[in-house]
């Protein structure tokens, strides 16, 4: 079997017995085209695109690049249709929700806006522009909520996006453009603070993981946050693992989302009987493995189908390194008493990030096959091998008699959910 590592692949040989099963997306069978997906969500929804009216102000907020979601296909038709009730085209601006990520290049906007290029406003959102943020209120446990100030001035408010797991928010999508999306950097912060219990040591918030909205504090600051912006409506597309649009949700910004969250899990979560004593997982290749940052999503979720002591080979080769400048600093905390009190003192996603990387570094034995200096994944807590085999040489003197082995060729895209 072949296993994508950047733009190449390694070859596994592994004996048959020792495979436990091969975990995978379910296959989806894409039948419409995207368009009439797009149409059909956006029929769902025509009461409320009806209600708009002529001369109000509409603000469409839609992912950075970061993070694929069709925007290119869905844009199009919602422009027209808000044309169609008599909302100008000057009257639309698309904002672009980069929560605290870099502004967006001219090719980027184009490649996210697609033919409204240069036919529709764009802007970018600034979390840490001042005189770019207004105040829309404070949610039940003291978050602060400023957003874009377009947004919030806005006549009407339309978020867009896509739907997929979240290793600590749940899923993405729906509330999320708003909080992070759209938000200052210090509300960011905190409502990703939320990710850890209240109270010294008392480590991270076991509701706050994949796929689960109940009671999951990160959401429940998300959804407060997102009230209080009073979107009209969302449009979120869910995507297959190689980026075709599966499936498109309209209408309530709560409900709409909730509905799209339940298809998701239900076709992108694999049951499991029991775990395994070894993983071999793959992101999918590159761009899914640029960086550490992008590969521990896979990571986790490979984590989910693993023993407790037992052995993860990740195949993430990561050109691009970290992914930022901190993540790496972080790893100077060994013991993880101390890394979540330096957390608690001064919130870093990244930090977030980094911590959840060391849990399971504590928990399992990973081996990272990358392009990192052997010493980096060291300090990190990893064990380094620069090739599969040599990966697989490495785990056969960790793992016991009898082992069985699971495969996870796209590990970031397919969640495992074991018995209880």
């Amino acid at each position: 079997m072949e296993l994508k590592y950047g733009s190449t692949a390694c070859t596994l040989d592994l004996p048959p017995e020792r495979l436990a099963g091969i975990i995978a997306p379910s296959p989806i069978d894409v039948a419409e085209p995207p368009a009439d997906i797009i149409e059909a969500a956006l029929d769902a929804c025509h009461h409320r695109i009806s209600s708009f009216k002529v001369g109000e102000k509409v603000v469409i907020v839609t992912s950075d690049i970061t993070r694929y979601t069709g925007s290119e296909l869905y844009l199009p038709p919602l422009v027209e249709r808000l044309n169609r009730q008599g909302v100008a085209d000057g009257d639309i601006e698309i904002l672009i929700a980069l929560g605290i990520h870099r502004k967006q290049t001219e090719h980027e906007h184009r490649r996210i806006l697609g033919p409204l290029f240069g036919r529709i406003r764009v802007s970018d959102h600034d979390c840490d522009d001042p005189d770019a943020l207004t105040v829309i209120g404070s949610t039940s446990n003291g978050i602060k909520v400023s957003i874009n100030r377009s947004a919030a001035e806005a006549d009407r408010l339309i978020l867009t996006g896509t739907i997929g797991f979240h290793y600590f928010a749940g899923f993405s999508g729906g509330r999320k453009s708003v909080l992070p999306g759209i938000a200052s950097r210090k509300a960011c912060m905190a409502s990703h603070f939320a990710v850890l219990n209240q109270g010294e040591g008392s480590g991270k918030n076991p509701l706050a993981t994949t796929g689960t909205l109940e009671g999951n504090p990160v959401h429940l600051a998300m959804v407060e946050g997102c009230a209080l912006a009073k979107p009209d409506f969302i449009l979120n597309t869910v995507l297959t693992a190689d980026k075709r649009i599966v499936a498109a949700f309209a209408g309530d910004w709560r409900e709409a989302h909730e509905a799209g969250c339940r298809f998701y899990r239900e076709r992108f979560a694999c049951p499991l009987a029991e775990k395994g004593d070894l993983v071999i997982a793959s992101c999918g290749g590159f761009p899914k493995d640029i960086n550490l940052i992008q590969a521990h999503k896979s990571m986790e979720y490979a984590a989910q189908a693993l023993k407790d002591g037992g052995v993860m080979i990740l195949l993430a080769e990561c050109r691009d390194g970290f992914g930022n400048g901190t993540f790496f600093n972080w790893f100077r905390f060994k013991r993880l008493a101390e890394f979540e009190a330096a957390l608690r003192t001064q919130y870093e996603i990244n930090g977030q990030t980094a911590y959840s990387l060391l849990q399971k570094a504590q928990r399992f034995r990973i081996i990272l096959v990358s392009q990192f200096p052997s010493h980096q994944v060291d300090e990190m807590g990893l064990i380094p091998a620069r090739t599969l085999d040599e990966a697989m040489e490495m785990a056969a003197l960790m793992l016991p008699a009898g082992w069985r082995c699971y495969l996870m060729p796209e590990a970031g895209s397919v969640l495992p959910v074991a018995a209880a």
